[in-house]
């Protein structure tokens, strides 16, 4: 079993009371989902945040300047994780993340998990700098948010890049 250790840091994260059991649930899912091997106590933070701190932490650790949906900040690598039960944090900005909703037309909910999954996916190992390392990171998203009931994210780029 997984602790999934919840901090809302911004009050507009009022607004989704049931944040940290969709967490605990999308994160649950992926493990099994994944079938990576966990340390029997792994530990995992989530930091419920806002765009001007989540801009802070990503010009900080990643020299990008700009406000974004998720960052990850894995403290083992992928072939260590049995080894400690802290994996590291996932920090979730409220304000992108709803305005990406708009754009997208997706449920806050739903792509909060889809965001959860994929910041998760980073922790274990997985990332999306390479074509084929970012299928199968989708594919095991789109697995996972399947078994949370919860639409492919991915379904109008695919069609974009059927019609390219």
């Amino acid at each position: 079993m997984i602790v999934v250790d919840v901090t809302a840091e911004c009050a507009l994260w009022q607004e989704m009371p049931e944040a940290e059991l969709i967490a605990l649930r999308a994160i649950e899912k992926t493990v099994e989902l994944s079938k990576v091997n966990l340390h029997q106590d792994a530990e995992v933070g989530i930091l419920l945040t806002d765009d001007r701190q989540i801009r802070m932490l990503n010009a900080k650790w990643r020299n990008v300047d700009k406000a974004t949906n998720v960052l990850s900040f894995p403290i083992l690598s992928s072939d260590n994780l049995h080894s400690s039960p802290l994996l590291g944090d996932i920090g979730l900005a409220f304000e992108t993340i709803g305005r990406e909703c708009k754009e997208e037309n997706k449920s806050f909910s739903d792509h909060f998990t889809h965001l959860v999954v994929h910041g998760f996916l980073h922790l274990i190992g997985y990332d999306h700098e390479e074509n084929l390392a970012a299928e199968a990171m989708e594919a095991v998203e789109i697995e996972v948010l399947q078994a949370l009931n919860i639409s492919n994210p991915y379904a109008d780029a695919e069609l974009v890049d059927l019609i390219d």
